[in-house]
């Protein structure tokens, strides 16, 4: 065979194959979930270092907002103010179950950390954040922080727990989740569940 012909068979099955690999990259990705798939069902970790106290940030997992207050020690000392006045104080309600590790008074594993779901249990709205203690518009003069539902005034505390007698039927959901590290938090898979 001609040394010129065999150098452009060559060339042109390499190119042929550039092209071939080209061509398939984009369709290799595509039967990878998007993100908003991977968000909306597997687990989502995220990153807490930065979170200073008194702050919340919120994160999408499964279509719905997630929350996740780093709480200050005058926070969780609130808690102990509103344990009388909450509905179900230790979670053991059954509509909205509670995970066992999180029916106690701060709701978390580590208790500076509160991670429920932003969605208020009665017709699903969002609460607002409410974390200034004392009196305000639509709240009780003596208000230790926490929640305010604005669609039906339902409230609760800094450990996401209703207060009696309000619209909302339950505490807001505290999903399963876990630390990964100290500054990662892994929302949707827990390493006991």
């Amino acid at each position: 065979m001609d040394s010129k012909r065999r150098t452009w068979l060559i060339a042109t099955g390499c190119a042929g194959c550039v092209a071939a690999g080209g061509a398939a990259v984009p369709f290799v990705d595509s039967l990878a979930p998007s993100a908003k798939a991977r968000a909306e069902g597997g687990p989502v970790d995220v990153d807490i270092s930065s979170l200073r106290p008194s702050e919340k940030m919120t994160v999408l997992w499964r279509g719905q907002p997630v929350w996740i207050l780093h709480r200050t020690p005058a926070m969780l000392e609130s808690l102990n103010e509103t344990q009388p006045l909450v509905a179900d104080p230790d979670s053991k309600r059954t509509a909205f179950p509670t995970p066992a590790w999180a029916q106690t008074q701060w709701r978390s594993i580590k208790k500076e950390y509160l991670v429920v779901v932003g969605i208020c249990t009665h017709l699903g709205c969002s609460p607002v954040d409410r974390f200034t203690p004392g009196p305000q518009p639509s709240l009780p003069s003596d208000w230790d922080g926490g929640f305010l539902c604005p669609c039906h005034g339902s409230m609760f505390d800094l450990a996401g727990r209703v207060f009696k007698n309000m619209p909302a039927p339950d505490n807001l959901v505290v999903p399963p989740y876990m630390y990964v590290t100290d500054a990662k938090v892994r929302i949707g898979e827990h390493e006991k569940a």
